[in-house]
């Protein structure tokens, strides 16, 4: 495809396809702008839309850019063109997290059916069936991973038990932190001015029993507006790691994470994000201790991948509110 093709619809389309991305309280924290002479998508953090209690590091804000920059490159190669990504291409510019140049040809990137599932991923909080994942599965999940410079873990049962241990700990830290409680119900409730608000739907369910740790946005347990049923026993995670944790790894890992999720999709699986104890250094810590596979490394994320329900479609900024088209 070639220049002159790059007209306002598909450009749309790129970046609509980019905002699909997961985030950390879909706080959505980018923007996006087109150097037209050089057919680059530069991608900015959105600073004031990061979470100074929950994300001081800002490693979510650029986990969720990483999300992002893979759905642009899935977007970029289904319309023709080969997506040249670099990582902090300017050091001067911090805020610059990465730049996707629109080569000639697409030959050097191959996702098929991913363009059709980031249509179609949506998190999903509601009870899984417990049906486990296929073998082959479980193998190409981690092959994503791979290919993004990630590596993905699938604890057995004693470490899926200490993964939940550590997310609950996690999570009730959250809900007594009075900072962390207020910024999640402002990033998840519509009256707060840069949040867009989150449905009851899309806010899912408590675990009746407590054994899968859901977030609870609103940082109070057994909400009216929040039901509870009971979860699947068997339970299936995913642990996202990566050798170092510099702010590149952070953007390989949002790349990674966002294949593997997309992956997902295409088999009909489920997914949802478990990001409480990685809010917490010590927690954090631990599971980094825990066995990978004979490898020590960084953890980035825990997934919850499953049969069930499709999760509800939350809101997005409108592409015109983080697109950048002026000089």
């Amino acid at each position: 495809m070639s220049l002159t093709t790059l007209d306002v619809p598909v450009l749309e389309k790129l970046i609509g396809a980019a905002v699909a991305a997961p985030s950390l309280h879909n706080t959505q924290p980018w923007r996006f702008r087109l150097d037209v002479e050089t057919r680059t998508v530069l991608i900015h953090a959105a600073t004031d839309r990061g979470l100074r209690h929950t994300d001081p590091t800002g490693r979510g804000v650029q986990l969720s850019v990483g999300c992002a920059v893979f759905n642009l490159r899935v977007a970029a190669a289904h319309f023709g063109w080969e997506p040249v990504t670099r990582l902090l291409p300017r050091p001067e510019k911090p805020d610059l997290l990465a730049s996707v140049r629109l080569a000639d040809s697409s030959r050097a990137f191959a996702a098929p059916g991913l363009y059709e599932a980031l249509w179609r991923r949506h998190s999903s909080r509601f009870p899984f069936s417990g049906r486990p994942l296929p073998p082959g599965l479980l193998t190409e999940l981690t092959e994503a991973a791979h290919t993004e410079g990630a590596w993905l873990h699938f604890p057995d049962p004693r470490e899926t038990d200490e993964v939940l241990r550590t997310t609950w700990v996690a999570e009730d830290r959250n809900r007594v932190d009075a900072d962390r409680a207020a910024e999640s119900r402002r990033w998840t409730s519509a009256p707060h001015p840069a949040s867009l608000g989150l449905t009851a739907a899309a806010l899912g369910l408590q675990d009746a029993l407590d054994r899968v740790p859901m977030r609870d946005f609103g940082a109070h347990r057994h909400p009216v507006v929040l039901p509870a049923r009971p979860y699947e026993t068997r339970r299936t995670l995913a642990v996202l790691r990566t050798a170092h944790d510099r702010r590149t790894d952070w953007l390989r890992a949002g790349q990674a994470l966002e294949r593997v999720l997309l992956v997902a999709t295409a088999h009909g699986v489920r997914s949802s994000l478990l990001h409480q104890a990685l809010e917490w250094a010590d927690l954090r810590g631990r599971l980094d201790r825990l066995p990978a596979d004979g490898r020590r490394g960084h953890t980035q994320m825990v997934i919850r991948l499953g049969y069930g329900p499709e999760g509800p479609v939350t809101p997005r900024r409108a592409v015109r509110e983080v697109l950048d088209t002026g000089a």
